[in-house]
């Protein structure tokens, strides 16, 4: 793993989070991410805030809610504040909605997924422009049922300075504005974590790698909601399936229920998640504590 010396400077009073959604449960992914966030909450003097991602109401389940709470527990990974949870912040989504429309960067939009399908089936490529395909910011479209609220981000490029990979830079509509809004009414992941990342002051965000290209339009969104200076970046490794993709939340065989119910530890299980990152040179069983540490050690170069 690349070692930053910026990792190193204490921010006491500083926040980062762990903020797992309950579409499912708890996975090698996120024991890896949550070792990655308390580790660094260490060495930097931050306090670790657990919030609850539940903004998609169709998806989120109570039991999945439940579960996270209960495996975090097993494993030892205990934050500072929380939970909070998305579900009881509606209110605050709503007035920066208004917020965002009152300067004018919000818009209804009728585009659907087969709107973008349809696009990238006739150009032979995905959707890369700034707006959408429908080009709903310039024409009247009515908002109400089956219709989806966009926000405007503007073009230029944003740029960044991972603690782990160095400087980065993108266009933060590259792939259209975000939806704010979907169309059937839920408030979106990319909408909600920039709001809430600044209320909750949270000044370091460490993720996987696969939401790196998601920096730049977080980083602007932060700008129109008047955010003066974006959050430091941590993307860290993300544990692999042999075929190479990612491990979701249906892989029974990573799961933390299915391990624990094989007899697995819960060091053992950490132990694991840290081995598929590179954090150990083998699978070992490894405390939440120790773990803590050595991430604390790896980073400061020690």
């Amino acid at each position: 793993m690349r070692r930053r010396p910026t990792t190193r400077t204490r921010v006491d009073g500083g926040a980062t989070r762990f903020a797992p959604a309950p579409t499912g449960w708890l996975h090698l992914g996120h024991v890896a991410n949550a070792i990655f966030v308390w580790g660094l909450a260490r060495v930097t003097g931050r306090r670790v805030l657990l919030r609850i991602e539940d903004h998609d109401r169709q998806r989120s389940r109570p039991e999945f809610d439940a579960g996270i709470l209960e495996d975090l527990d097993w494993l030892g990974f205990r934050a500072d504040e929380g939970p909070v949870r998305q579900s009881d912040a509606g209110h605050v989504y709503a007035a920066t909605l208004e917020m965002l429309r009152f300067n004018g960067f919000v818009y209804a939009c009728d585009c659907s997924r087969t709107t973008f399908a349809e696009w990238a089936r006739r150009h032979g490529r995905s959707w890369s422009e700034g707006g959408c395909p429908g080009g709903c910011r310039g024409r009247p479209v009515a908002e109400g049922r089956g219709v989806g609220l966009r926000v405007a981000l503007g073009g230029g490029e944003e740029r960044w300075t991972d603690l782990r990979l160095g400087p980065g830079g993108d266009a933060p509509d590259r792939e259209g504005d975000p939806l704010v809004r979907d169309r059937a009414g839920n408030w979106t992941y990319p909408f909600c974590v920039v709001v809430d990342d600044a209320r909750q002051e949270i000044d370091l965000v460490v993720r996987g790698e696969d939401l790196l290209d998601a920096t730049a339009r977080q980083i602007r969104l932060g700008r129109l909601l008047g955010r003066s200076a974006p959050p430091a970046w941590y993307h860290h490794p993300l544990i692999r399936r042999p075929d190479g993709s990612k491990l979701s939340k249906s892989a029974g065989d990573s799961g933390v229920r299915e391990l624990r119910a094989a007899g697995m530890s819960p060091e053992f299980v950490i132990g694991r998640a840290a081995a598929a990152v590179g954090l150990l040179d083998r699978e070992r069983a490894i405390s939440a504590t120790d773990v803590m540490t050595h991430v604390a050690f790896t980073e400061t170069g020690r």
